[in-house]
């Protein structure tokens, strides 16, 4: 069986192309035009991906995928925005969201971006991933070093997820942004340099050697420190 997409967006003609693309891929498809409604749907419904609007009327995108994240919700959330600065990325991704389409945008992008969240979910597979003293529970989503929990946003997780997946590889700037980001921010790349840094302050909290280690001029790598 397909997987389900719950499409949350106001404005009716946009719906009715999304909803006639995805469901020609074979998906099945949902919509709500208001968050309220969005959110009590993708609660009922358990989509596998929620293709989610940011400007929506009443309660905003933002909001609807924060409920969706405090409920414990593991629905896969695309946002959808014509918001184009790299704050109002970070905030949209730091909500809980895992990819980010700037409007307008080609309808054979979009698919590629869902099709691509899909195919990471089915192919990384339950379990305890662990380097060192430092361990990630994949269906918790829970990291911690030594005894001490470290509460993760949803691209820190990701970030984190892909380095205990790869250890002592170094992963090049370009590979992180496919795997994470599912596209290259571009000239805004240093979005990538931000998370680092908010992921080693959060993994060397308590004075902890680094693990994640800059490889100049490629990317970054988890290993141990020499």
């Amino acid at each position: 069986m397909k997987e389900r997409i719950l499409i949350i967006e106001d404005d009716e003609a946009i719906v009715k192309v999304l909803r006639r693309g995805l469901a020609y891929e074979g998906y099945q498809v949902d919509a709500a035009l208001d968050g309220e409604t969005g959110l009590v749907m993708a609660r009922d419904n358990h989509p596998d991906l929620v293709v989610l609007d940011l400007m929506l009327p009443g309660m905003d995108g933002l909001e609807v995928c924060q409920r969706l994240r405090a409920g414990s919700g593991n629905q896969l959330i695309l946002m959808l925005t014509a918001k184009d600065t790299i704050s109002d990325r970070i905030h949209g991704l730091d909500s809980g969201a895992d990819d980010y389409m700037v409007k307008p945008f080609e309808l054979d992008e979009l698919l590629a971006h869902v099709r691509a969240l899909l195919r990471r979910t089915q192919t990384e597979r339950v379990q305890v991933l662990s380097f060192m003293d430092l361990t990630l529970d994949t269906s918790t989503r829970q990291a911690s070093r030594k005894n001490r929990q470290i509460s993760l946003t949803a691209k820190e997780y990701d970030l984190l997820e892909l380095f205990l997946r790869h250890p002592r590889q170094v992963l090049t700037r370009e590979m992180i942004f496919d795997r994470v980001w599912g596209y290259d921010f571009g000239g805004e790349s240093n979005v990538l340099d931000v998370y680092i840094r908010y992921l080693r302050q959060k993994l060397e909290e308590d004075g902890e050697v680094r693990l994640i280690h800059t490889v100049r001029g490629v990317g970054y790598v988890l290993r141990e420190t020499p």
